[in-house]
């Protein structure tokens, strides 16, 4: 963690307008953010032929790709102190690999504020496992973005999942699933990893932590019916690109459904900043504890930072 002398800057720029609820001893943490190497960020055209995700996430030269240096600046004007950066869910394993590689020189470069995740594909088998045990001894946290409609993986498949699942479990990571509601607008990105599907994932693998990213596609609402409630035990849900999606209650119905502590604050940087999702959660009804869970408590517990 940042020294507060570090980030008093942020914090003073922020007084007065700051929620009473943030303190300077609790990190402000970001779950959910996107980070490219430079050379595919600036030559896009280069890579789309090569990777389903990519074109179907970033073929629009409008889409924003970020670096590392674009995050951390974004960071700073924010006020936020960790991020948890990862690739978007990569289908071919080179790509995977490379991106993989500038995640891990990342961290290794700014230990203190970001918490790294591989990309890989479980349709790819052990190599998928071989790929994720190789980030783990780098340092690196988590999988993830897992994007199943592109990667073409069927969440739902045990035997498709266990060897990436077997080596998440043997490395303690952590895993961040792409996740889609089955009614509303349509939307880049928007597929068919709907909640009956993940519901099925986190009870074939109940001692697997998940993430799943964008309000898990509905699914904590079906936390009220108690067998739900008790598949999602291990289950947290972060809220990227969440004014896309739903209006500032969605807050106070998850936090009701399934826990404020069970929600993570993700932007989805660089699609959203930090700050828009941080007037979202403003605009909730939380209480000041459960929006200090939200805003960094529950993901520095989860991710052990101090």
């Amino acid at each position: 963690m940042l020294s507060l002398s570090e980030h008093e800057r942020f914090r003073i720029r922020a007084r007065g307008t700051e929620p009473l609820y943030n303190t300077p001893a609790m990190p402000v943490i970001d779950a959910h953010t996107h980070i490219f190497p430079p050379e595919v960020r600036d030559h896009r055209d280069r890579y789309l032929a090569r990777d389903a995700t990519l074109r179907e996430m970033y073929a629009d030269p409008k889409a924003k790709m970020a670096t590392v240096d674009d995050l951390l600046t974004a960071m700073d004007e924010d006020g936020v102190d960790v991020s948890v950066v990862m690739g978007p869910g990569w289908t071919d394993p080179g790509l995977a690999r490379e991106s993989n590689d500038y995640i891990i020189e990342c961290v290794r470069k700014h230990p203190r504020r970001l918490v790294g995740f591989g990309g890989v594909n479980p349709a790819w088998g052990s190599k998928a496992a071989d790929e994720a045990a190789r980030c783990a001894k780098a340092g690196l946290r988590g999988i993830g973005e897992l994007h199943p409609d592109t990667q073409g993986f069927d969440v739902t498949d045990r035997a498709v999942m266990a060897p990436l699942m077997e080596a998440v479990q043997a490395h303690r990571l952590i895993v961040t699933v792409h996740t889609s509601e089955p009614a509303g607008h349509a939307y880049a990105g928007k597929g068919k990893t709907t909640p009956d599907r993940v519901l099925k994932l986190v009870t074939n693998f109940p001692d697997v932590p998940f993430i799943l990213a964008h309000w898990g596609g509905g699914l904590p609402f079906y936390a009220l019916m108690p067998e739900v409630g008790k598949a999602l035990a291990n289950t947290y849900v972060d809220t990227a690109a969440s004014p896309f999606l739903y209006d500032a209650r969605v807050f106070d119905a998850v936090a009701a459904a399934m826990g404020a502590e069970r929600i993570l604050l993700g932007s989805d940087y660089p699609l959203l900043r930090h700050s828009r999702l941080r007037a979202h959660l403003d605009a909730s009804k939380l209480s000041a504890t459960a929006k200090r869970a939200v805003l960094g408590g529950t993901a520095a517990r989860l991710f052990g930072i101090a």
